[in-house]
């Protein structure tokens, strides 16, 4: 196990979240956007076969979670993906992640608020405008940030709250739409030709609903018992998220003539299984899922940047921690304005797209690191993966593939990233330079 790193007399972060509040924590940094506007997607790309196309995304996020649980239940400091490259493959290859898990935090919820914003169209047409929609993506996220900033404990309760209220939301669709199922029979669709191309393109959309929780794991200096707890919670919500986002696809394809060209799949389906009550039913928990997804991201993400800050590769003024609330208020704060400014300025698609492509390079790091902590480290971890180098070998292979899908030519925000993080590498590049906090 690593050890802490050195600190300084200022107030430190408090451990207060639990085991189960870490379940919540990890169920709300996967399930926000994407189940209620990727359904539609998936079903244009592989058509009625998209159900097993979801099982197959969530096996495959499997292998990857499995790497992460191994390599998390060594660690328990802040940092995540951050923390265990950069102690596996030095400053330069951390610098790289931590920019990228930054890009991909602030890509996916930028989606996350843009789909809340269409969401609350169904009760207020006007929230689309450009003033009005300003007005409560301002609102949403400051608010949020108010939360976050008095407090994790506080953060952690939003947390737990709002993934009780869309979890209940969404299972009610689920029972609802397998008994329609059950008595109607399911509707004749238009024939999809899925190619090869089309299920690649859908797993690496699929990538995109089922990632998100490394997100969780950035908080374990704040956790209880993280070694311990990490892996249950990536699990936990793996297995939950799995069920449910193929009972929904299978209910979306069974009920829609037309489940590919519709802008709020699971409204429209809620809407023929339950009726118009069913379309306000998932509008409302698509707000309540955004909401629980961006509040969690507000908890976890800015505990990314404090990492980066705390080992010296950030200005030291991201580490700060405030001396009554116990947060790192100044690396909140920043978050909230980058997020302000990618919601304003880039679609959803754009944002899901870019997420889901910053991802692939984390997860296939981390999926590598575990053979190399295995040989420098042997006795750290407190869950091991079995089948040697099977899974991890996996991992790699996965990315890998899907990584042929991306036009980097459509990237370039991407590759600006890389760059960022290379010469933030050069500046603090000196091993001698201490990671001071003021």
């Amino acid at each position: 196990m690593t050890h802490e790193p050195p600190r300084t007399s200022q107030p430190q972060l408090v451990r207060a979240i639990g085991r189960w509040s870490m379940v919540a924590l990890a169920v709300n940094s996967i399930l926000g956007s994407g189940i209620f506007g990727l359904p539609s997607v998936v079903a244009g790309l592989v058509g009625q076969a998209s159900p097993a196309a979801v099982l197959i995304a969530g096996a495959g996020m499997a292998v990857i979670v499995a790497c992460y649980a191994e390599a998390a239940s060594q660690f328990t400091e802040t940092g995540g993906t951050y923390l265990y490259v950069r102690h596996t493959f030095g400053r330069l290859a951390g610098l790289q992640v931590g920019w990228l898990m930054l890009l991909s935090r602030l890509t996916a919820c930028a989606a996350g608020v843009n789909l809340l914003v269409i969401y609350l169209g169904e009760f207020w047409p006007a929230a689309t405008q450009p003033l009005p929609r300003l007005s409560v993506i301002s609102v949403f996220l400051a608010s949020l940030a108010a939360v976050n900033y008095r407090g994790v404990a506080a953060g952690t309760l939003v947390s737990n709250a709002t993934v009780v209220a869309k979890l209940l939301a969404l299972g009610m669709v689920c029972v609802a739409g397998g008994l329609y199922l059950a008595v109607h029979p399911r509707v004749a669709a238009a024939p999809v030709a899925a190619s090869a191309d089309g299920w690649l393109q859908a797993m690496l959309l699929l990538l995109f609903a089922y990632g998100g929780y490394e997100a969780a794991l950035n908080p374990m200096g704040e956790a209880r018992d993280p070694r311990r707890d990490a892996a249950f919670a990536l699990f936990v919500a793996l297995l939950i998220l799995t069920a449910l986002y193929a009972l929904l696809q299978l209910i979306v394809v069974g009920v829609l003539a037309d489940a590919a060209h519709s802008a709020r799949p699971l409204a429209d389906a809620a809407r023929v299984v339950i009726g118009p009550a069913g379309a306000a039913l998932i509008s409302a928990g698509a707000l309540i899922s955004v909401y629980g997804y961006i509040s969690a991201n507000m908890l976890t993400a800015p505990r990314g940047t404090f990492a980066l800050a705390e080992r010296g590769d950030f200005p030291a003024w991201f580490a700060r921690v405030h001396p009554r609330f116990r947060t790192p208020y100044c690396s909140i704060l920043l978050f909230a304005l980058l997020l302000w400014g990618f919601s304003q300025f880039a679609s959803f698609s754009w944002n899901v797209t870019l997420s889901a492509v910053a991802r692939l390079f984390f997860y296939a790091a981390v999926c590598v690191a575990v053979p190399v902590l295995r040989r420098r480290q042997a006795a750290a971890a407190l869950w091991r993966l079995p089948g040697g180098l099977t899974l991890p070998l996996l991992g790699v292979i996965i990315c890998a593939v899907l990584l042929t899908r991306v036009d980097f030519s459509k990237s370039l925000i991407l590759l600006a990233t890389i760059g960022a993080a290379c010469a933030n590498w050069f500046v603090v590049r000196d091993p001698k330079r201490a990671p001071t906090i003021l």
